[in-house]
């Protein structure tokens, strides 16, 4: 199987798409911010969980568990860790603002 960016690219578009869309359905449900944050963290923790299992079946000589497949759903959990962090330093950021405005 080629794993070049191109053959990655949809895979990890498929990432954002989803988390954009727990985003938008939360909004929609009228969860607020809360709720998608918490979606958000827990699809994020899900698809570490996934990279997880797929890495350790993989180490284990599973016949079912291709290279191909760790490593995409390695680069998915990876890139989802890393937009919940962007996230959590820009509310943070926003955080301190506030506590810092003059009253």
């Amino acid at each position: 199987m080629d794993l070049s960016i191109k053959s990655v690219n949809p895979a990890l578009s498929v990432v954002g798409a989803s988390q954009a869309q727990a985003v938008k359905s939360s909004a929609v449900s009228g969860g607020g911010f809360q709720d998608a944050l918490l979606k958000a963290l827990q699809q994020t923790s899900a698809l570490q969980k996934e990279s997880g299992r797929l890495s350790r079946e993989f180490s284990l000589d599973n016949p079912t568990v291709s290279l191909e497949e760790t490593m995409v759903a390695g680069a998915k959990s990876s890139i989802a860790f890393q937009a919940t962090l962007q996230v959590r330093n820009r509310f943070v950021q926003a955080y301190s603002e506030i506590m810092n405005m003059q009253i």
